[in-house]
């Protein structure tokens, strides 16, 4: 009995590290200090190819796909923790040290999570246009516990046909950027994304509050918010959301939605390269 007992949980323990594995793809560019390019949710690691380019530091930079995007098979459920499990593994096996982050919306959370748990191997962070508890803004007043995988709203997007998940897909992409070129492409990650993954794995990211987590980071960090609809207004909610982040910068882009270094890519390669380039 003892004897199966412990053979169930070693069989346990391997297919549970197996699935982290497969919950991130990774591409490494260059040398230098390490990077890690975490992406927002549905977008490919890719997407960062173009800040590399116009970065003025030398870098190795890491770049991240999550499971159930672009390609990559998807994987069970919790879908965030297993992908932020699966980088705190990745870090650990390449004995990163020096580390800066760049991330976009999920990847600032996975930022911010990264940077508590290696206070002493990760020294800055960028988090662009991400808030540590997004459903405190999106809906107000509800708690984490209410959010189910298993809701009337989720199975609704589970059974859209192909053409209401596009469409859903094409308004989303038009809030996200001003950058006509690039809602079409944001429609193509979202219609390729695996249906499932895009809709509990968002139900993940609501039920996130990393305000907690803030005042145990060591990082230098840089906050990059978007103004759209209010500058304002969002500039409050930064504010507010990163008040237990001591050693902070926040900045905000005018005229631009959620993808930043879409709206105002000039203005994003600057923050980032005097942020990185200064000690």
């Amino acid at each position: 009995m003892i004897k199966n007992t412990l053979v169930l949980m070693l069989l346990l323990v391997i297919n549970i590290s197996f699935g982290q594995e497969k919950a991130i793809k990774i591409e490494v560019v260059g040398t230098g200090a390490p990077v890690l390019f975490l992406p927002g949710f549905i977008t490919p690691g890719a997407i960062w190819k173009e800040t590399i380019k116009n970065l003025t530091t030398k870098n190795e930079s890491h770049l991240f796909t999550y499971a159930g995007f672009n390609g990559v098979a998807p994987i069970e459920m919790p879908w965030y923790k297993n992908v932020k499990e699966a980088i705190f593994k990745y870090i650990e096996k390449k004995d990163l040290k020096g580390i800066r982050i760049i991330g976009h919306s999920m990847g600032g959370n996975l930022a911010i999570d990264i940077a508590a748990k290696f206070p002493k191997r990760v020294n800055k962070i960028i988090i662009v246009d991400a808030l540590a508890c997004m459903r405190e803004v999106m809906m107000p007043g509800v708690a984490a516990s209410n959010l189910k995988y298993e809701s009337p709203y989720n199975k609704n997007v589970l059974n859209m046909s192909a053409d209401q998940f596009k469409g859903m897909a094409t308004n989303m992409a038009g809030f996200m950027t001003m950058n006509e070129e690039k809602k079409a492409l944001l429609t193509k990650w979202i219609l390729n994304a695996d249906r499932k993954t895009y809709v509990y794995g968002y139900t993940d990211l609501l039920k996130l509050d990393l305000k907690d987590k803030l005042n145990t980071i060591t990082a230098k960090t840089l906050i990059l918010g978007a103004s759209f609809p209010n500058a304002t207004n969002a500039k409050a909610n930064f504010t507010k959301q990163y008040a237990n982040l001591a050693n902070k910068t926040i900045e905000m882009a005018s005229n631009s939605k959620h993808f930043i270094m879409f709206d105002q890519p000039t203005w994003f390669y600057t923050k980032v390269n005097t942020f990185l380039e200064n000690e």
